[in-house]
């Protein structure tokens, strides 16, 4: 365990790994290590005078006491700063929160879980959570799988950091869709009995990579449900690995694709131009809006009736993201193992390319997480 240093440090020591923590309360000193230890992360601890400034700005996340929190309030503002509260009555700490520029008020043991959770984050390098985006079908043979797929294979050519998660047993399994049914990896059945956290790089090196994404999959077993904890800790393992997750996600929505939902950002429900069609996606919105705020709608076209998109949408009462237009050649391509997306100039990867421009920050500027 770290001891708690009460000098005045040296103007120069080397970055550190884990998070900063400052304070001289050795109470709270001591709780914080301990925290830190059980998530994995190498703490250091300053109980004198306020770092230099080089520390107070590299350290991945900066845990201040409130008995330091006035000496440290012009270090400057920086994100990943917590204030440990030590007095739930003194309502003068939120003043001095906002002095110090910190993102959060904290109290222990109240907070503990969550701090925990931070914690962790830091340790594995976590900057930004991924971009998550849930792709639903609005009936039978939409093409949600197809589009999903084409977003994944899309986003990891233009090197965005990509897992792709199939969330419906019945769909066939995505890695036949990209031609990676026997590349070697974990599977559903695997991971069945996740619970709590599940470290997202580990996930990530322990799954399928083919085309230069990775991929959770179903097996050809008789495993037909996932435990709904099992889906919520495995997808939030994908979000704090940072880059873009993909679901492709049931139109039946189970307990376990439920919880999937609830962590995505944006929802795509893809509608065929058919007045079918948009009667049948009409309730499988109603029941994804009751998960999700951000649920848009993509349009097959053309139609046999020349429905337009902009009337589908209007009548779903969502926003349009696009147009998919028929992509010839798509079914041999995949027969032959070239999964949906892989023709850069197709239909579908001329939608994708758009969506992801508007929908993720330049690469330059994204958070990569933790390769």
């Amino acid at each position: 365990m770290s001891t708690p240093t009460t000098e005045h440090e040296p103007a120069e020591r080397p970055a550190p790994t884990g998070p900063l923590i400052l304070t001289a309360d050795e109470a709270l000193a001591d709780h914080l290590v301990r925290l830190c230890v059980a998530a994995g992360a190498d703490p250091q601890v300053l109980s004198g005078a306020p770092p230099p400034r080089s520390l107070w700005e590299s350290a991945p996340l900066v845990l201040v006491g409130d008995d330091l929190a006035e000496r440290c309030a012009g270090l400057g503002r920086r994100p990943g700063v917590l204030l440990l509260g030590l007095d739930l009555d003194d309502g003068s700490v939120w003043v001095r929160g906002v002095q110090l520029g910190a993102e959060h008020v904290l109290f222990l043991p109240d907070a503990q879980a969550w701090l925990l959770d931070r914690i962790a984050d830091a340790a594995e390098g976590i900057e930004l959570p991924a971009l998550t985006v849930a792709v639903l079908g609005g009936r039978g043979g939409a093409g949600a799988s197809t589009l999903a797929c084409a977003l994944a294979v899309t986003a990891a050519r233009t090197g965005r950091q990509t897992m792709l998660i199939d969330a419906d047993p019945l769909g066939g399994g995505l890695d036949v869709l990209l031609g990676a049914e026997h590349v070697a990896g974990l599977r559903w059945p695997d991971l069945a009995g996740s619970r709590g956290r599940v470290s997202g790089t580990e996930l990530a090196g322990a799954l399928p990579a083919p085309h230069r994404l990775t991929t959770l999959s179903w097996d050809r077993s008789d495993l037909l449900t996932i435990p709904p904890e099992a889906m919520r800790s495995v997808v939030a393992a994908a979000r704090r690995r940072g880059g873009l997750v993909v679901l492709d996600l049931p139109r039946h929505l189970d307990a376990a694709a439920g919880q999937a939902l609830e962590q995505a950002d944006t929802g795509l429900l893809v509608v065929p131009a058919e007045l079918r069609a948009m009667a049948a996606a009409d309730r499988v919105a109603a029941a994804a809006r009751m998960r999700l705020a951000d649920l848009r709608a993509v349009v097959r076209v053309p139609g046999p009736v020349g429905l337009a998109s902009t009337e589908i949408a209007r009548g779903l009462r969502l926003r349009l993201a696009g147009e998919l237009l028929r992509e010839p050649g798509l079914s041999v391509d995949v027969e032959r193992g070239a999964p949906p997306g892989s023709r850069e100039r197709g239909p579908l990867a001329r939608f994708c390319s758009s969506f992801l421009d508007e929908a993720m920050p330049p690469l330059a500027a994204a958070g990569g997480g933790a390769q």
